[in-house]
Parts: structure tokens; sequence; C-alpha cells
């Protein structure tokens, strides 16, 4: 298992970007595969971004393809989330989420079974 701790989030206007961070600790990050969900008030968790446990493929919403972009640094064990050109659509609690092996990155809530407790992102308009 790891711990997750998100950070980044604020309130900010539309147009302006945002990055927020995932930082892991406990199990060695690199052997992990990681991903983003957000979930807006009175709407189910849904995903953003995904990527792969070496970093080498990533997996985006058709919502935030072009806008966003998930990163990591495994000698740090972190995980970025770039987000630029933000809607007031893009408000939510945003979480990291993380599911150690190897394999593809999924889009999936069901398959991460390691969540931080989210960070707030409100995009005024």
């Amino acid at each position: 298992q790891v711990q997750l701790v998100e950070s980044g989030g604020g309130l900010v206007q539309a147009g302006a970007s945002l990055k927020l961070s995932c930082a892991a600790s406990g199990r060695t990050f690199s052997s992990y595969r990681a991903g983003w969900f957000r979930q807006a008030p009175g709407k189910e968790r849904e995903f953003v971004a995904a990527i792969s446990a070496s970093g080498g493929t990533t997996f985006y919403a058709d919502s935030v393809k072009g806008r966003f972009t998930m990163s990591r640094d495994n000698a740090k064990n972190m995980v970025y989330l770039q987000m630029n050109s933000l809607k007031p659509e893009d408000t939510a609690v945003y979480y990291c989420a993380a599911r150690g092996g190897a394999g593809p990155p999924s889009r999936s809530r069901a398959d991460y079974n390691n969540w931080g407790q989210g960070t707030q992102v409100t995009v005024s308009s």
C-alpha cells in the first residue's frame, strides 16, 4: 500500500492554470500505476487522467484532452497534473489514485486501491 497526499488546488479564474501534485509514501511508487479523478458536487467521481508505472503511457478523458497533462517523477515519488485553460466545469475535488503492478494505466475507479484525501479546484467564470 501507498499513502497519497494531494496539493496545489485553489480558486482561479477561467483560462488560468494550476498544477496539482500528489506525494506518495510507503512503498516504491515506481511500481504503481496512477490516476487522477475528480468529483463535482452532486456528481459521481470521474476519470481525468492516468499514467503507467514508468510514465511512458498516459490516457486522458475527452473533456480534458489537450488542456491537462499528467506526469510523474519516480525519483521523488511524485505525480503531477498540469491543468491549463481551466473552465468552470473543471470545478471539483481532485483525487490522486494508485495501484501496484505492471500493465497499462486504467480509466476505471475500481482498478485503484489507494486514494488520497483530495484537493479542491474551483474555477470562476
